[in-house]
């Protein structure tokens, strides 16, 4: 049985990606947000993905208090923070977030994403 996945990324190439990357082998179901604010108002709407895969670069937005309200939310939701830039730069603000931990995009893998999401609530 597939997981459900929702990617929050404001770029629609990148959501493309990951998408196709975690729907091949059907492990994974996934929709999409282009915000933060998308994803808290789906999931406030009752859509409760498993795994929510959440840029800290959104454009105008906090993605470590989008963690917190998303977990508000839905307590049972794994959050896993990616960037484009390395974990240490944000370490300790990780760390401190109800996040499950983080991948960098360019290492981003199903079995990565499994691997860490295994460790969530």
């Amino acid at each position: 049985m597939s997981r459900s996945v929702l990617i929050v990324d404001d770029d629609p190439a990148y959501r493309a990606a990951v998408r196709a990357l975690l729907e091949a082998d059907g492990a994974y179901a996934v929709s999409e947000a282009v915000s933060g604010a998308a994803a808290v108002a789906a999931v406030a709407r009752g859509e409760r993905p498993d795994i929510v895969l959440l840029d800290l670069g959104l454009p105008g937005e906090n993605a470590f208090s989008v963690t917190r309200e998303l977990k508000t939310l839905a307590a049972d939701m794994v959050l896993v923070l990616c960037s484009v830039r390395e974990a240490d730069e944000f370490a300790a603000r990780i760390a401190r977030s109800p996040a499950a931990g983080f991948l960098a995009k360019d290492r981003l893998s199903v079995r990565a994403l499994s691997d860490l999401a295994g460790r969530g609530p």
